[in-house]
């Protein structure tokens, strides 16, 4: 399946892999050897739900990456990586992305076989760029050693969890789909179990049974990766405040602080001093979808 949905993309001529301008998709799986990249710059894009044959690694400098699978929805901050493993249905909404970095490879035991957001550490990070950028001819025997390399990183990379499981009672379907396009916040407990015809005790009972999370738990989750999207759309303060239905400014800023460790300003600061861009985007190129 190709790494565009309903678009058209134009390739840059490149004795790399592809730098993307709008009109020919590029699908992995039509492609050979055991592993392969693109590099782009993209500012907003809708993936569609779609999967690959491949492994797919997914990264960007910065901007924030939204993945949705079938059981859960997973916010891909800046500087961390995401591995889809092949076969996995998912679909992509990126935010402000730049440098974005795909990489692909043929299934094999010695890659991870489930989804795991990385952190990415300064070798990783330049592994992930060189693979990125390298020539598409590039003999498979001059690869070995910078795969090697990869895989060992991979394995030793820390997990994080910047997933929300989704519950799949089918009473909170259509009000799931509602929370997913970002057209209404989550209720709070009495007002969903109102809306959908069940007590306090059954929708708890749900999330518990079906997220391992409290509804408190799970809507709190919520409101920060939901906050995280919007400061990665550079939105501020009041405004991410407000639409998250915070009483105030500092009601937000203490409750991002008590899940994260940071004022919502510290943290954006961190990552725009900490994790630049090896390699600047393609001028004007809108890039790949994931």
């Amino acid at each position: 399946m190709s790494d565009y949905n309903k678009a058209d993309y134009k390739q840059q001529e490149s004795d790399t892999w592809p730098l993307f301008f709008p009109i020919t998709p590029f699908d992995p799986d039509q492609h050979d050897g055991s592993a392969i990249g693109i590099a782009a710059a993209l500012g907003w894009h809708d993936s569609g739900r779609h999967q690959h044959q491949r492994h797919q690694l997914l990264f960007a400098q910065a901007g924030c990456m939204t993945i949705e699978l079938d059981d859960q929805v997973c916010l891909l901050p800046p500087t961390r990586a995401a591995w889809l493993p092949a076969g996995l249905p998912h679909r992509v909404l990126m935010r402000g992305v730049v440098a974005y970095r795909s990489l692909y490879f043929q299934p094999e035991p010695a890659l991870p076989n489930e989804m795991a957001v990385l952190s990415v550490n300064p070798l990783l990070r330049e592994i992930i760029e060189r693979m990125a950028l390298w020539p598409r001819d590039k003999p498979e025997a001059e690869q070995t050693c910078t795969l090697a390399l990869l895989k060992e990183e991979l394995a030793q990379a820390p997990r994080e969890s910047w997933q929300l499981p989704l519950p799949s009672d089918g009473r909170l379907t259509g009000w799931l789909q509602e929370i997913k396009r970002g057209d209404t916040l989550p209720d709070r407990l009495n007002r969903l179990a109102e809306r959908v015809g069940a007590s306090d005790k059954t929708i708890g009972r749900i999330f518990m049974r079906e997220t391992g999370m409290s509804y408190q738990a799970w809507r709190q989750q919520w409101r920060l990766l939901r906050a995280m999207e919007l400061l990665a759309e550079a939105e501020p303060i009041s405004r991410v405040a407000a639409a998250l239905e915070f009483a105030s400014d500092s009601a937000f800023i203490a409750f991002f602080r008590q899940h994260t460790g940071q004022t919502p300003l510290r943290y954006l600061s961190s990552q725009d001093e900490s994790h630049r861009p090896s390699s600047p985007p393609p001028p004007g190129s809108p890039g790949p979808a994931a």
